[in-house]
């Protein structure tokens, strides 16, 4: 028999997942939205942060070293892949982007597995976001609550760079028109790189971060990857509020739905994204620029 406690507890881990669903998923859905290019490999990143970050960690012992290692090294990663491979890319037709970037995928997860091995990793949380906290109706463990602070933090500053900087205006400029953006002199390659580098990072931020609560594989990025684009097609292709909210919507679909029956968490969450596909092709909030 489900407990009022037992749903609260899982209502949390709900908010726990959506938000970093929605982190990974606006890294996915500007880089879309601004290049046109649909990021196979956008996974992999997400599981190179952590991978990173684990390094990092076992020759400091510091988690804040961690989480820095771990978003710069996916960055600068990012910007490699985007220089050497992917600009050549954004003019070919999408089935070309999806199949460099599926395996520029499995090469980074088999070079991880070459380097690390197959057997699972674990970040632990720094002491002072170690064990668990009273709130009163329920005991729940501390860092699962100051991951969604520090998922939310990460979200404003990605929505202060979209949206109140001279970049976030060119790079929402592109999603609506690139075109336009090209004639007025800007130099889109240099926008492109950037923007791909911060999509990137978003992944490897999510990665390190999410490393105390779901212990590290090669295959890690495979099922997050998956339900990255089910939020992206659920809150819009090209929309940061819509990363935001699909990210939340399916959080908690997949973690009600886990406490009634495991086995159907996936089965939900795609007919969620059906029925909002049904209501709204675009998604909840879609942009039109991209075709």
């Amino acid at each position: 028999m489900i407990s009022w406690s037992n749903f609260l507890s899982q209502l949390i881990n709900g908010l726990a997942l959506g938000a970093l669903l929605a982190l990974i998923s606006s890294g996915l859905t500007i880089i879309y939205g601004t290049l046109g290019v649909l990021n196979l490999a956008h996974g992999a990143m997400f599981m190179i942060g952590g991978y990173a970050g684990f390094a990092a960690y076992q020759a400091t012992g510091s988690f804040l070293v961690a989480v820095v290692a771990g978003s710069l090294a996916v960055m600068v990663l990012g910007i490699v892949m985007e220089r050497v491979i992917i600009r050549h890319f954004y003019s070919r037709p999408h089935e070309d982007q999806i199949l460099v970037t599926f395996g520029l995928g499995i090469v980074f997860v088999e070079a991880i597995r070459r380097i690390f091995g197959s057997e699972s990793r674990l970040v632990p949380a720094p002491a002072s976001m170690s064990g668990i906290v009273d709130l009163g109706f329920m005991m729940y463990p501390t860092y699962r609550l100051v991951l969604v602070g520090i998922v939310a933090v990460a979200l404003l500053a990605l929505y202060i760079v979209l949206y109140r900087t001279r970049l976030g205006m060119i790079v929402r400029a592109g999603i609506e028109d690139p075109v336009m953006v090209d004639s007025l002199g800007i130099n889109v390659y240099r926008v492109f790189m950037v923007v791909f580098g911060i999509g990137a990072m978003a992944a490897g931020f999510s990665g390190i971060i999410n490393a105390p609560v779901v212990s590290l594989t090669p295959e890690v990025g495979e099922a997050i990857l998956v339900q990255t684009f089910v939020v992206v097609v659920i809150g819009g292709v090209g929309s940061f509020p819509g990363a935001v909210l699909g990210g939340l919507i399916a959080g908690e679909i997949v973690s009600i739905t886990s406490m009634f029956n495991p086995g159907y968490a996936y089965v939900m969450l795609f007919a969620a994204m059906t029925l909002v596909l049904m209501i709204r092709p675009r998604g909840l909030f879609g942009a039109i620029g991209r075709e």
